[in-house]
């Protein structure tokens, strides 16, 4: 007969003791090499104006996307909105962020990430596509987390997109950060 506690796995017949470990699926994932983390540059938004960051799924990526952890650096004193899009329409001029890495930088050759962190500085564009599915409010001088735990899968041409506001007539500065992993869907 077996029995079961939160640490160890007995057998009663062979008193074999297995020890079970349980890690958080962001440390597998980063054991694996498919766990990635980055940042935009510094956006800016108030006084008409609203930035866009986001993890953008390549068409020909081959690779679906799993959101885990979003942060939101306000460096104003103003509070924002901060509004959650899945599969929204991006500006085409985003720019590719380079500040992205795999957090298991102990692997060689270091794992390369195919989702992209893109993100616009200020844009008076406002989503027409895609689904608003959440907004949060981001307090001055404050960083805000979200952990999704990769519940937002999101598949090769698809996207996960923070659309951020201010209704300051001066432009706030804020900084966004994601970390993801990445699964082969072939």
């Amino acid at each position: 007969m077996l029995q079961e506690n939160s640490n160890y796995i007995v057998n009663n017949k062979n008193i074999k003791l297995q020890q079970v470990v349980s890690i958080p699926i962001s440390l597998f994932k980063s054991m694996q090499g498919k766990y990635f983390v980055g940042q935009t540059e510094i956006l800016r938004v108030g006084n008409g104006l609203s930035a866009w960051a986001g993890l953008v799924n390549p068409r020909n990526s081959g690779v679906n996307l799993y959101a885990n952890v979003f942060t939101i650096s306000n460096f104003s004193d103003d509070y924002l909105t901060a509004e959650i899009w899945l599969n929204t329409n991006l500006p085409e001029k985003g720019i590719v962020s380079h500040k992205v890495s795999p957090t298991n930088t102990a692997l060689r050759p270091l794992p390369k990430n195919k989702v992209d962190i893109r993100f616009v500085k200020s844009t008076t564009m406002l989503p027409e596509n895609g689904v608003n599915v959440y907004e949060r409010i981001v307090p001055p001088n404050t960083t805000l987390v979200g952990e999704e735990d990769g519940k937002f899968i999101e598949p090769p041409g698809g996207n996960y997109v923070i659309v951020i506001k201010s209704s300051a007539s001066k432009l706030d500065k804020v900084i966004v950060a994601f970390g993801w992993w990445e699964k082969s869907i072939y």
